[in-house]
């Protein structure tokens, strides 16, 4: 098989700029403030349409992680309202700059709540985003109740949204630290997320510093965690999608990441 197109996540200041000093045909970034409601904003000097000339004209692909904040599945009013409103502003902004998808993480519901409603509510949500560009739905690392934690979890997201207008795309983003921490066993996710949802777009590849099961979304650099890195690089080869670094530091930790990848495809 062909190895994978391989990035990094970059400051979206300059992002073609950034893919440049990687030697990378893809980076995703934020737009705006990762924690806050207020909306997205293109930084990129010229703006969105400028970003996305120069984006053709690298042959730069662009993926936009949407804000943490963002909780579609929540029985919470206040926070699925403003989830709902939020993930389709920054659909728009993805779609302007020709981005390649939108990255969003699964939400949680709380303790008492049903989580079938949860399911539902990633139904009613795919029903009223207008989706211009894939919505890659990421799997998260802890919470007892997250909608994307465990594998039956996913399975109840996906049974829910299969019927909705849109549902052909929404498609799956494999986070190996998230899986790692939440439990999953990286020999095997790949196959059993696909006999799930049908796809995976995007792969997250990034090391933990926790244990497996631990909970913990806290990323490492590649080799320096406590995934074995033949897991990782299985992961990577099973999954054949294109692959972002969502690892410490930047420019030269990257390339050290990266060149760690690539001798061992």
């Amino acid at each position: 098989m062909n190895a994978p197109a391989l990035g990094a996540h970059v400051d979206q200041s300059d992002p073609i700029g950034a893919a440049a000093a990687r030697k990378v045909p893809v980076v995703q970034f934020f737009l705006g403030d990762p924690q806050g409601y207020q909306g997205p904003e293109v930084r990129y000097p010229g703006g969105a349409a400028a970003l996305r000339e120069a984006a053709e004209r690298a042959g730069v692909d662009l993926y936009v992680h949407a804000p943490y904040i963002i909780n579609v599945a929540t029985l919470n009013n206040r926070i699925r309202i403003p989830s709902r409103k939020l993930l389709q502003q920054h659909m728009d902004a993805a779609t302007e700059i020709g981005a390649k998808g939108l990255i969003v993480h699964g939400g949680h519901v709380n303790a008492k709540d049903d989580p079938g409603t949860g399911f539902d509510n990633w139904r009613k949500a795919v029903e009223a985003t207008t989706i211009t560009t894939p919505l890659l739905i990421e799997n998260t690392a802890g919470g007892d109740h997250a909608m994307t934690r465990h594998l039956e979890r996913i399975a109840g997201v996906w049974d829910a949204i299969r019927s909705a207008e849109g549902a052909d795309q929404v498609g799956f983003c494999l986070d190996t630290c998230h899986a790692w921490a939440g439990g999953l066993e990286l020999g095997s996710v790949v196959e059993r997320v696909l006999a799930i949802t049908g796809r995976i777009d995007l792969v997250h590849l990034n090391d933990s510093r926790d244990t497996a099961g631990s909970g913990a979304d806290r990323h490492a650099n590649l080799g320096d965690g406590t995934v074995p890195a033949q897991e990782l690089v299985d992961v990577v080869r099973a999954a054949g999608a294109p692959v972002v670094l969502e690892t410490p530091g930047g420019t030269n930790e990257h390339l050290a990441d990266l060149g760690w990848l690539r001798s061992r495809l």
